[in-house]
């Protein structure tokens, strides 16, 4: 019961990740803030390298458990 509920909760953060990454920042009309219009944002985007980032996080611990789960089997 404990395993299922750990694989359940990884997979519900894993498949809920993406929607919290890609979300637009909230609108709120068209009012235009005091000092005047805004410009486009400084700096790089982070949102793909973060989600390959944790992608590969992912893998490199699917592969670590693969692995601790063979060794057990083998003894």
């Amino acid at each position: 019961m404990k395993r299922t509920f750990k694989i359940l909760i990884i997979t519900a953060f894993l498949a809920l990740t993406p929607l919290f990454m890609f979300a637009d920042p909230p609108h709120v009309g068209n009012t235009l803030p005091p000092g005047g219009p805004v410009g486009p944002p400084a700096g790089a985007p982070i949102g793909n390298g973060t989600f390959i980032l944790l992608t590969l996080a992912a893998a490199y611990a699917g592969r670590k458990v693969y692995v601790m789960r063979t060794a057990e089997e083998v003894v």
